[in-house]
């Protein structure tokens, strides 16, 4: 590592969310191009950095630097240097001659310690004497945090957000419970809180790591869909992570209970730990949903009628469909359910023209934009993600906080709502859509319970059902069966513990017997680049490669790499990005893998003109990378419907590529065609349900590769990881009063 000081002469670029700064460094022998974070810097300082020299393919020789240091000011010049560049508010040149002609080398010192002074100087009046003085002090004290914050390792991306949140409240907070980092920094988890108090010396014992640890114990419970989990667990678990007595944690679980951070409640011989937020969310939800389900329409006869009348004669509903759109135009709430291939499509299609014709207004959603492109399609009406149907919008910028236009205050103003994919529906979406709809509205919720849940925490469509409280109508007939694909076929068979033929008679369902990790690899990069974009009539980018794992040899990310390379090989004219372990360039196909409410998407027109713009990307959303720009330190990705996002590189870590992809993140998708690697994993994530999901996302063609054994032991094993909610017996427990 290279150390090289300096003043700087002139900063090229600066990004404020990050503090990635393109700069040119003078030294005493030389001009150099740096690039780094830095934050509180500003022209005509002088640096100290360390780090090491680079070649960027356009913008030629750089010093990259990893740490820096301001220093101060050796003589006048240096202080002229540096105020005449406008890096104080209020001063120019002009003036800031005057004051070092008129306080030399102690003009630092009089501007922080004696502002005042600064007034005798002719062109600054007191008030803005003080002002200067107040900036001063602001600036030196983030400098003097972001140099305190990195004796503990915090990088200056993090310790910008602290300083945001804290002030020059952070010593104290470093020194007593550097764990509230992880409760209110985004970003910041147990163990990065964790190896913080380390580093500040903090006992590990201490009751503020006991009591983060169970919270972070409880979060990574709500992470794999939970709403609650039972005090033993939660208590077992948090004791052997934290390596610390039962009794402690268990006394601190009570605690946490009694300051209300964490709920606790006994049901028949079990005592549950609840999330706050979820266990009101879900107590909130189900009085909501009562609330909606009343009779709109109790003239059934005359519905069921009219959707005679309306039918496609080519195309006779059968009665249970007619059951189905019977129910949603009467009732408050309804629940349609059934596999592919049942028929939900055809209800939904004659249930929009049974509203167009009674005169209701109605509008369809989806939980994913894919979901919801697929609804527009076999639908021919618009449909949106809920997100977007519900306004949502970031509460101010970087506040990490979001909020919705349309809520309780101001409801749609629909007479039906259609959601689609419901399985998809975590229980924090549901919660803001009901909240704003009004009783006499009617909910139309359309899904397949037998696909994975939602990645978010909740059942809310197997709660809905479990709960007997509001109509439901399954349906479990395949139309035309004979017409029917073998993968609708097929998928039902799975469904059912019948394992599928595995011949390769089928013109869209085969098993190409592999047992070998690097056969399966070439056989799956000869399907997904050469076999079946010509089979289907797609392109490689549309064929998607599902996996059950994430680590592993036939993981997404050993995947995705071997994909990468002979789908969008690499060359002079593309442009890359190595961030962590990925490598990424211009062209891949990438996913987002958290929600952000915040990011920035544009729709532009002819000539680059805005069209549209919003916010808000979404984990699962699949996009392709537009272009990548080393100078700027920006990515720009390409989603559904051509929303253009630019990821600052800090927040690549929110992307992944996605040539393969955990068939849990392709819930709501369809593709073309699917390949499937199946050749071992653990009992508990290769089960009926896994594949059932997989096969399912493919319209066309499903290709598994693996072990026929892995299949059939798949097919057997209907034992679903559980999921610890409540909302049905909420449900209950509010229809009763």
């Amino acid at each position: 590592m290279e150390i090289i000081s300096g003043y700087i002469e002139h900063i090229i670029y600066s990004n404020k969310d990050n503090g990635y700064t393109v700069f040119e460094l003078t030294t005493d022998t030389d001009e150099i191009t740096c690039v780094g974070a830095l934050h509180a810097i500003s022209e005509g300082e002088n640096v100290k950095l360390s780090g090491e020299y680079v070649t960027h393919p356009v913008y030629g020789r750089q010093f990259s630097f990893s740490q820096y240091e301001i220093c101060a000011a050796e003589d006048e010049s240096d202080v002229l240097r540096y105020l005449s560049s406008g890096a104080v508010k209020g001063i120019g040149p002009s003036l800031a001659k005057k004051i070092v002609d008129a306080f030399g080398s102690d003009t630092f010192r009089v501007m922080e310690e004696e502002p005042e002074m600064l007034s005798k100087i002719k062109g600054i009046s007191l008030r803005k004497a003080q002002e200067i003085g107040a900036y001063v002090i602001e600036r030196q004290d983030v400098r003097k945090v972001m140099v305190f914050l990195q004796k503990f390792g915090i990088s200056n991306n993090l310790a910008n957000k602290i300083y945001k949140k804290y002030g020059n409240e952070v010593y104290k907070i470093m020194e007593e419970n550097p764990y509230r980092l992880a409760e209110d920094i985004e970003g910041v988890g147990f163990r990065t809180a964790d190896e913080i108090a380390r580093e500040a010396g903090i006992d590990r014992g201490s009751v503020y790591r006991v009591r983060s640890g169970i919270l972070y114990t409880l979060s990574l419970a709500v992470s794999e869909g939970n709403i609650y989990v039972p005090k033993e667990e939660l208590v077992d678990k948090a004791a052997e992570f934290l390596e610390t007595e039962r009794e402690y944690i268990d006394s601190e679980t009570d605690n946490l209970g009694m300051e209300k951070k964490i709920v606790i409640k006994k049901k028949n011989d079990e005592i549950r730990v609840y999330h706050a937020a979820l266990y009101y969310m879900e107590a909130s939800c189900a009085r909501m949903l009562l609330d909606l389900d009343i009779t709109v329409d109790p003239a059934t006869d005359r519905i069921r009628d009219t959707v005679r009348r309306l039918e496609d004669p080519d195309i006779p509903l059968e009665d249970k469909q007619i059951d189905a759109i019977t129910a949603a135009a009467s009732c408050g709430v309804c629940v349609i359910t059934g596999g592919p291939g049942t028929g939900k499509t055809t209800i939904i299609n004659v249930l929009i023209e049974y509203l167009k014709h009674a005169g209701n207004d109605f509008v369809l959603a989806a939980p994913t934009g894919r979901a919801a492109k697929r609804m527009t399609e076999a639908t021919g009406y618009e449909s949106s993600t809920i997100q977007r149907l519900l306004g949502l919008s970031p509460d101010g910028i970087g506040s990490g906080m979001y909020s919705y236009e349309y809520n309780e205050d101001n409801p749609l103003d629909v007479d039906a709502i259609i959601i689609d994919e419901m399985s998809m529906v975590d229980l924090p979406l549901f919660k803001a859509l009901l909240s704003a709809i009004v009783p006499g509205t009617r909910l139309i919720m359309v899904g397949d319970t037998n696909q994975l849940p939602s990645v978010g925490p909740g059942s809310v469509l197997k709660d809905i059902i479990a709960s007997e409280c509001f109509k439901v109508v399954r349906l479990d007939r395949i139309f035309r069966q004979s017409e029917a694909s073998d993968i609708i076929v097929n998928a039902h068979k799975i469904n059912a513990g019948t394992v599928p033929a595995l011949d390769n008679k089928s013109r869209d369902f085969f098993m190409l017997r592999r047992n070998e990790v690097d056969r399966i690899l070439n056989n799956i990069v000869v399907l997904v680049n050469e076999k079946l974009p010509k089979y289907v009539n797609a392109k490689p980018f549309d064929i998607q490669v599902l996996t059950p794992m994430r680590k592993g040899p036939l993981g997404v990310e050993n995947l995705n790499p071997v994909l990468q390379k002979y789908i969008n090989p690499g060359s002079a004219a593309k442009c890359e990005k190595q961030f962590g372990g990925v490598l990424f360039r211009e062209g891949d196909k990438v996913m987002q893998i958290r929600n952000n409410y915040q990011l920035e998407w544009e729709v532009t027109g002819k000539y680059g003109i805005v069209a549209d713009k919003g916010t808000g990307i979404f984990n699962g959303d699949m996009g392709i990378v537009e272009s990548i720009d080393n100078l700027s330190e920006t990515m720009e990705v390409i989603y559904e419907e051509n929303h253009r996002v630019r990821y600052p590189f800090a927040n690549l870590d929110e992307l992944e590529l996605a040539y393969a992809v955990t068939i849990h993140k392709s819930q709501g998708s369809e593709y073309p065609a699917v390949v499937l690697p199946l050749l071992s994993g653990p009992k508990q994530l290769f089960n009926r349900n896994l594949l059932y999901t997989a096969v399912t996302r493919a319209k066309y063609c499903v290709t598994i590769v693996g072990s026929e054994e892995t299949v059939i032991s798949m097919v057997k094993n209907a034992d679903e990881m559980k999921r610890y909610t409540s909302l049905d017996e909420v449900i209950k427990e509010i229809a009763l009063y």
